[in-house]
């Protein structure tokens, strides 16, 4: 590379300034950040040298006009589940060696945020969407799904217009239910988001989740002790759960939760009801996020394997936005039971 001709640092640099201290034509830098096929190993590193060492910056607006920004929008309802960040942090791994940047949007619960901010996302042109279990009309999705690749993640309903990465989440309530039985529960409870059918979503997570939980104890014989209990995943929505089963006298032995940062909420109802877990109520999550392995916790939990979750959604995202596929896909996870210290034999000591 020519040392003399880095330029000023005063001036933005270019994408010709890029290929003249590389020695490449404008058109390798081009392939290069498209990572397009035909390119060498060694002009990738050459190119990718040039890049860091210029500190170059492709401006966004004029990627824009020319049909690519490399933004990639990723839509969620809440910064304080902790599953969301094994998520997002596997679509930052994914995408850390190239040239597209990640915009988060936590737009609530509510369907018609959900709807707003994923508009907001097609207008501002990112080259494609990953919608987190969405509450947005399925609709809308399918629309903007049409026009922007998109890739759905958590709801198990197919379709042609966008991809998707779910986890296999019947097998997961199997999973647990199995293991309480073992342990000895009959009296087993599940606490479940509502959802809701004006989205028109039929196979969300949780309805997968609960019609797993509901077949697996009609298989060990346990249907007329089923009991499922709706609220928001959120430490808010699992201590109303909590404090609603758990201050019943015909309280469940066992507890399990469509997600860790409802379980935690349940853990402190059980605290406030002066009731001790396991040993008066075991209790299991689901995500297996950081927190259910905190000394303190010690949290049952199902692991769907959040980080791969989210690498994969961003890698199949990427392969429609840059055209190397033009076919939906679907990817399941499977999921695993990671026992710890929150489940136990009824009244154990």
């Amino acid at each position: 590379m020519d040392r003399a001709a880095t330029p000023r640092q005063n001036k933005r640099v270019t994408i010709t300034d890029v290929a003249r201290y590389a020695g490449v034509s404008t058109a390798a830098v081009s392939k290069v950040m498209r990572n397009a096929y035909g390119v060498s190993p060694a002009m990738q590193e050459r190119v990718r040298a040039a890049i860091a060492e210029l500190g170059y910056r492709p401006h966004a607006a004029a990627r824009g006009m020319r049909g690519r920004t490399y933004t990639i929008g990723v839509l969620l309802d809440n910064v304080r589940n902790a599953f969301f960040a094994d998520i997002l942090d596997g679509i930052q791994d994914e995408l850390r060696d190239g040239e597209y940047t990640v915009l988060i949007g936590a737009a609530g619960f509510s369907p018609e945020e959900q709807a707003k901010t994923i508009r907001s996302m097609v207008d501002r042109q990112m080259d494609g969407l990953i919608l987190i279990a969405p509450g947005t009309p399925r609709d809308e999705v399918l629309a903007t799904a049409a026009a922007t690749p998109t890739v759905v993640l958590g709801h198990h309903d197919g379709s042609d217009a966008h991809d998707s990465v779910v986890d296999a989440d019947d097998v997961g309530a199997g999973l647990v239910v199995d293991r309480l039985v073992s342990l000895g529960h009959r009296d087993i409870a599940l606490v479940s988001a509502p959802g809701t059918k004006a989205n028109r979503w039929k196979r969300t997570p949780e309805i997968v989740l609960t019609a797993g939980y509901l077949e697996a104890m009609e298989r060990h014989g346990l249907s007329e002790h089923a009991q499922v209990l709706h609220a928001a995943y959120s430490d808010e929505g699992g201590f109303k759960a909590g404090m609603t089963l758990l201050a019943n006298a015909h309280r469940p032995t066992a507890v399990m939760t469509g997600a860790d940062v409802a379980a935690l909420g349940i853990y402190r109802a059980a605290h406030e009801l002066g009731l001790r877990i396991p040993e008066d109520v075991s209790l299991v999550g689901y995500n297996n996020t950081a927190l259910a392995a905190l000394a303190t916790v010690q949290l049952t939990s199902v692991d769907q394997a959040g980080h791969t979750m989210g690498s994969t959604a961003a890698r199949m995202l990427i392969e429609r936005v840059e055209g190397r596929r033009d076919r939906a896909m679907r990817t399941t996870m499977t999921p695993r039971l990671v026992q710890r210290g929150s489940t136990a034999a009824p009244g154990s000591r």
